[in-house]
């Protein structure tokens, strides 16, 4: 992949975050706000952008969105390929845990 690949790529992604971004703080805002874990301001002012504003911001060369998830225990609940169907539900429900807990903390 070259770097105009990897940047049309960029601009994609963050095109589609917005896009997505928008629908779920229309949709049901705490929620948008936990899954995306936004402050109320950045909600507000995803949430009033307009097509062209969406447009415009998505043809950044940086990239938007980020990995919330820097904690190495998280990355072990939700890459646990172990033993069976019940023990990964729950190490997704402890990472689910540990990462709503930090976005309390943030908040």
């Amino acid at each position: 992949m070259n770097a105009d690949q990897i940047l049309a790529e960029i601009r994609e992604t963050n095109l589609s975050y917005l896009m997505l971004a928008q629908s779920l703080i229309r949709a049901d805002r705490e929620q948008a706000l936990f899954r995306l874990g936004i402050s109320e301001d950045t909600a507000t002012l995803i949430g009033t952008l307009s097509p062209a504003q969406v447009l415009k911001i998505a043809s950044s060369n940086t990239l938007l969105a980020r990995m919330r998830v820097d904690d190495d225990l998280v990355w072990s609940l939700l890459t646990n390929h172990g033993k069976g169907t019940a023990s990964d539900a729950v190490s997704r429900l402890h990472a689910n845990i540990l990462m709503a807990g930090r976005h309390q903390e943030a908040a």
